[in-house]
């Protein structure tokens, strides 16, 4: 069992894998077949008599996610074959045991598949006792086990971050977790917290965390050769949102544990991009803060000042990421990186236009977005490309300060924060992910929860812009 140890607060084991076993593996002996049925293809699929006629016994049609053992071997339902992960199935429900795909795959659908199997095994079970996936699947043929195996790593550890309630994963724990990070990889880190986020010039940063039991900060990650292309992601470290005096509804602030999603996915992103040593001087900038309520919070109408000198009139305390990612951004910036990305847990108007499942990102670089798009679809890491429409910086004019940080209409929500933390990113080559980081139904292998997204897609942008040396 491979299990990845976290030395941060949590003080657990991130995850524990089902192993896959290379594809050379495959003639040990004793491995149960499995068998991939679509919907209504039973009759199609080259599986034993017996375990065709327990099918028939148990109604087994070959809906997605379905999953049937038998003394022959297994199947597993693929519905329409509309879900590329649905083999996450098979680890959540199989019983120990080694496993192997009897159906032919592609080798897309092969590597998914394996990357599924792992997904599939995932746990959250810092408060509760469940029993492990004990289940082992030999890798089909050319899957990389060990590049299945970080990018599952990176996506328990992100869930991990994310399904920790605000209680435990403060801005202290999320600063915990980089450090355990940096030194799991040999990175360096440097936190600037409380009070000195003023003498260092993060005010934003400090103006939305200030009303929180436990200070605001910000961590900075550095990784990689000095005098390689830097690439530097920011992200989004709320470790919990109240919406400020602005306050939340009830049903909004429930989910609000996730709203440090943006941090987390930097640092699983961060993690598999050291994994794989890609030659990149890499940067991960994280500002983490509670937006709480307290006599001194912040307030509507106040005017702060950022590290890039201009000054924001507050429009609502519940839009106060973009608040504190200008300062990340800013500084981030200031290093002229060859690339720079920011990741956030940002708008409703995200999930209005595009659901639960698909991630807006915005760039001005036609060659960053079709990489993405190409990506996107190799690792079933759904993304879609929206405008950057610059008519609409119009809509944050203030007539207290340089801008406001919100339109004060409903309109193009997503946009309008893309907008505004593009005037913090420079010049540099510029991507920003509006995430949500959660799963609201359950699909095959993935139950309600926290949910990683985009960060294979962008992996895979980033190894091909800059293999391993």
């Amino acid at each position: 069992m491979l299990n990845v140890q976290s030395n941060s607060s949590i003080n657990r084991s991130l995850m524990k894998l089902s192993v896959l076993k290379p594809y050379a593996d495959r003639d040990a002996g004793g491995a149960i077949p499995v068998y991939v049925v679509e919907d209504g293809g039973l009759e199609r699929v080259d599986a034993p008599d017996a375990l065709k006629s327990l099918a028939a016994a148990n109604s087994f049609s070959g809906d997605a996610g379905a999953v049937l053992a038998g003394p022959d071997g297994v199947l597993l339902g693929a519905g329409d074959g509309s879900d590329p992960l649905v083999a996450a199935a098979l680890s959540e429900k199989l019983p120990a045991g080694v496993y192997t795909f009897a159906t032919p795959l592609a080798e897309q659908d092969a590597t998914l598949a394996a990357l599924a199997w792992v997904i599939g095994a995932y746990r959250f079970d810092r408060y509760k006792k469940t029993k492990p996936c004990e289940a082992t699947l030999i890798a089909p043929k050319g899957v990389d086990v060990d590049a299945v195996h970080s990018a599952g790593a990176a996506d328990a550890l992100c869930r991990d971050l994310i399904n920790t309630p605000g209680a435990d994963m403060t801005p202290a724990a999320i600063e915990d977790a980089a450090r355990a990070l940096a030194g799991d990889h040999g990175a360096d880190i440097d936190v600037i917290a409380g009070d000195d986020l003023l003498t260092e010039n993060f005010p934003m940063v400090h103006a939305v965390g200030r009303a929180a039991a436990i200070a605001p900060r910000l961590a900075d990650l550095r990784w990689g050769r000095a005098d390689a292309p830097k690439v530097t992601l920011v992200g989004k470290g709320v470790s919990f949102d109240s919406g400020g005096l602005n306050i939340k509804g009830a049903t909004s602030m429930a989910l609000m544990k996730k709203d440090m999603g943006g941090a987390a996915h930097a640092l699983a992103l961060a993690r598999m991009v050291m994994d794989a040593k890609l030659d990149v001087r890499l940067r991960v900038i994280l500002p983490a803060v509670e937006n709480a309520i307290a006599g001194d919070a912040f307030r509507p109408g106040d005017v702060l000042y950022s590290r890039k000198g201009l000054t924001v009139e507050i429009g609502n305390t519940d839009a106060e990421g973009r608040l504190i990612l200008g300062d990340g951004l800013t500084l981030g910036a200031e290093d002229n990186p060859d690339l720079m990305i920011s990741l956030a847990t940002l708008t409703g108007a995200a999930r209005v236009a595009l659901g639960p499942d698909v991630v807006p990102f915005y760039t001005d670089d036609d060659g960053l977005a079709a990489a993405l798009g190409e990506a996107s679809a190799e690792t079933a890491d759904p993304v879609w490309r929206m405008p950057l429409w610059r008519n609409y910086n119009a809509m944050m004019s203030s007539s207290v300060a340089d801008l406001n940080h919100i339109s004060g209409n409903a309109f193009a929500g997503s946009v309008i924060a893309a907008l505004f933390l593009k005037r913090f990113a420079g010049d540099a080559p510029y991507l920003h992910f509006d995430l949500y980081a959660w799963r609201p139904k359950r699909a095959p292998g993935r139950p309600v929860g926290a949910e990683v997204q985009a960060i294979r897609a962008i992996f895979a942008v980033l190894a091909d812009r800059y293999p391993r040396r």
